[in-house]
């Protein structure tokens, strides 16, 4: 070695008999991994030390049987919103910016480390580890249906921060990505395969092997988007593809429109330059009080709701509140609706807890359309329009 492997906690380093270097993802004390501060950190620890580093390439992994990586941590994600909106107005750009960059640098710097980096994806790779997944030089992809590859920012209010919004357009073309950018679509299989966010689809098992073999094949260590002959779309390309989708844009979905600006503006520019302008954007959405309250409903209510359902231990409250939304006639959007409907569920609010009530707010949106952008009706009840 020429430089002193960094110590890791969230990753572990194998050194192989070939010379490469298998970089395994594994949260300690967790059955998913997700991208926290510390494993941010971690990352951009081992980018730098690869790039002095005596090792032919490197192999990502997980050490989870059951995915690449879920995404970011979105509880650490919640205190970054607080951190955010709790600082002086002029500065929360700024704040936003330099907590949410570390990451899109540390992807960054991996790709131009001079060294390949091959990702063996026998998992889901969602949110944040698809964007690790695609920083990678080659990716092998386990043939299996359960297992893709997805950026499902947008249905939680947010967009992908680390480059996916730049990566997966210069990967598989501006009308494939958009699907995946704006609905949440995952790819797996050949599908995956075939448009070109996989490079080889393996067998269970024979990920990690595949993976190596190209390491081992004078494999390049650069990016097509790094190269001398990278042709840059031209503007008004992307604005005829562009065009009528926002043109469809819901105004009180902010993350879609976000994401289009993000491939508009960064599409044109070198890579350094598009990956500031997608962290920009993401800075102004993070203050947005519908990414907050999305965040709320639909990631973590979600996850206690489902999780709940599982051992059939859901509250009795939550159906009783849903029934009594759907018992309000008219437009869920509309003001006079909205307010009647958080008079409807006002009896239930001194009795339960935050968390019991984010619980119900999921139920609602999930089963009555109540606007996923207000977070349920205990949420507006406290906050309403912001």
């Amino acid at each position: 070695m020429t430089v002193t492997p960094p110590t890791l906690e969230q990753f572990r380093l194998e050194f192989q008999a070939n010379g490469l270097v298998h970089l395994v993802f594994d949260c300690p004390g967790r059955t998913m991994n997700v991208f926290s501060n510390a494993a941010i950190h971690e990352l951009g620890a081992f980018a730098a030390w690869l790039a002095g580093a005596d090792v032919k390439g490197v192999v990502i992994r997980s050490g989870k049987d059951n995915a690449f990586c879920a995404g970011a941590d979105l509880t650490e994600l919640g205190v970054a919103y607080d951190m955010i909106m709790e600082a002086p107005l002029q500065d929360r750009f700024n704040v936003a910016f330099e907590l949410f960059f570390p990451l899109s640098k540390a992807i960054r710097a991996l790709e131009t480390a001079g060294k390949p980096v091959a990702a063996a994806i026998a998992g889901l790779a969602l949110g944040g580890g698809c964007e690790l997944a695609l920083g990678a030089h080659y990716r092998v992809l386990v043939d299996d249906p359960k297992i893709g590859l997805g950026l499902p920012e947008s249905l939680v209010g947010l967009l992908p921060g680390a480059g996916g919004t730049q990566r997966l357009p210069r990967l598989v073309g501006l009308k494939a990505c958009l699907p995946i950018l704006l609905e949440g679509a995952r790819l797996s299989g050949q599908a995956a395969l075939n448009a070109g966010l996989a490079h080889e689809l393996a067998k269970p098992g024979e990920e990690v092997a595949r993976a190596e073999a190209w390491l081992l094949s004078c494999a390049d260590a650069l990016q097509p988007w790094d190269r001398v002959d990278w042709v840059l779309p031209s503007t008004p390309e992307i604005d005829v593809i562009l065009a009528p989708l926002r043109a469809k844009a819901d105004p009180l979905y902010p993350a879609p429109i976000a994401i289009l600006d993000c491939v508009q503006y960064g599409l044109p520019q070198t890579f350094e330059g598009a990956i500031r302008s997608e962290m920009a954007i993401f800075a102004h959405l993070i203050q947005r009080p519908e990414a907050r309250n999305m965040i709320q409903t639909l990631f973590l209510g979600k996850t206690d709701y489902d999780r709940l359902k599982r051992r059939d231990a859901l509250p009795a409250f939550v159906s009783n509140v849903v029934a009594a939304v759907q018992a309000v006639a008219g437009d869920r959007g509309d003001p006079v609706v909205l307010c009647a409907i958080s008079e409807a569920v006002l009896p239930w609010r001194e009795k339960h807890t935050s968390d019991e009530l984010r619980l119900a707010d999921y139920a609602v949106v999930k089963e009555t359309g109540y606007p996923s952008y207000l977070g349920g009706p205990f949420s507006f009840a406290v906050r309403g329009f912001d």
